[in-house]
């Protein structure tokens, strides 16, 4: 079985921890202060996200006070403000109401962090608007410490550089390279699962989605049978046979001895592509983890080529010319790979 991990399981779980705190901390207080929020949780990757969200919250108000009125560039100015913010910093007083959404934040954002540390690196590195600020970069990394080794190698390697920032698929592809370079192993696991389940039982079986791994189809015994299988006008896989698409069916006629990627189907392939979506660009449609699996298993971490060939199939008109061009790229997959399967499943659904 081939396992993806689910934000939305990961989020009710968190939505279920947090409320639990919640209650215990606010059944005879108001509010809870700076130091209280670092004693909230046993994980301290919690407090310290819940601080890190507060600190974005006060760079914003930092931002408010500025006015176009105002010569703000003007070194008493600059100076008073530095102050007054220095000194609200210092003295954080937060109701529940304000509190609980900072903290279930927290707790998934931490969650994600040990569960699926490659998703949470590329949040981190792909940046907003696809652009990663090395000073913005420089502030996350002072409120992590799960996992923590590659992304303070990133930023030293990006220091090094004197870059004040690059596109996020740049830093995606560093990223990429130090996780192979330094053999990232993420932390142990159930030592946090214990920590969570003082407070609220935590199965990690429950934050996967598990689908069928495709399955081999049994050769005919007589390789010059005949197969007929309707299917619809858009719907044709990677199949151990010679595809020909029509406009309301495709016909599988003859059974080839060599594998290709038409060669690839499976028992029982049909009912589940009946049940793909449709989508209009695989580019979109990626998840950060599966650009890292894709990247390192089928392209060999080359993400130039890998971004490349997505770019390519999603300007072709069909399913029948996206087989022809993987037929001369791909020479070199693992075909018998769970990456290769989920590809080609991303193939079909942007050309059902």
């Amino acid at each position: 079985m081939d396992e993806k991990i689910s934000l939305e399981a990961i989020a009710v779980y968190g939505d279920a921890y947090a409320e639990k705190l919640l209650k215990n901390f606010f059944a005879n207080k108001e509010k809870i202060n700076g130091q209280q929020i670092l004693a909230l949780s046993s994980i301290q990757q919690v407090n310290l996200f819940v601080i890190r969200e507060l600190f974005k919250a006060w760079k914003e108000e930092t931002r408010k006070q500025k006015s176009s009125y105002f010569d703000n560039e003007n070194p008493e100015v600059k100076e008073a403000l530095a102050n007054y913010m220095s000194v609200v910093s210092n003295h954080i007083l937060i109701d529940r109401a304000h509190f609980s959404p900072l903290l279930k934040k927290a707790v998934s954002q931490t969650l994600l962090a040990i569960f699926d540390p490659y998703d949470f690196f590329s949040m981190l590195v792909t940046g907003k608007d696809n652009k990663l600020e090395v000073a913005s970069l420089r502030d996350e990394i002072k409120y992590i410490k799960i996992n923590k080794a590659p992304i303070e190698r990133m930023l030293h390697t990006l220091e090094q550089r004197k870059v004040d920032q690059i596109p996020g698929n740049e830093a995606f592809a560093i990223l990429d390279q130090i996780l192979e370079e330094v053999n990232f192993t993420p932390e142990d696991l159930d030592g946090y699962i214990e920590k969570f389940s003082e407070v609220h039982t935590l199965d990690p079986a429950t934050f996967y989605i598990t689908k069928p791994v495709p399955q081999e189809v049994v050769r005919p015994s007589a390789p010059q049978q005949e197969i007929k299988s309707e299917m619809s006008e858009t719907r044709t896989t990677y199949a151990e046979d010679k595809v020909i698409v029509e406009q309301k069916k495709v016909v599988v006629q003859e059974v080839k001895k060599e594998s290709t990627i038409n060669e690839r189907t499976t028992a029982g392939k049909q009912a589940l592509m009946d049940n793909l979506k449709k989508i209009s660009r695989i580019k979109d449609s990626l998840s950060i983890n599966q650009k890292f699996m894709f990247t390192k298993v089928l392209f060999y971490g080359d993400f130039e080529s890998f971004s490349r060939a997505i770019e390519d199939i999603d300007q072709l008109p069909d399913m029948t010319s996206a087989l022809r061009y993987l037929e001369r790229h791909s020479s070199n997959w693992d075909r018998d790979s769970k990456e290769f399967h989920e590809f080609m499943e991303m193939v079909e659904q942007r050309f059902a």
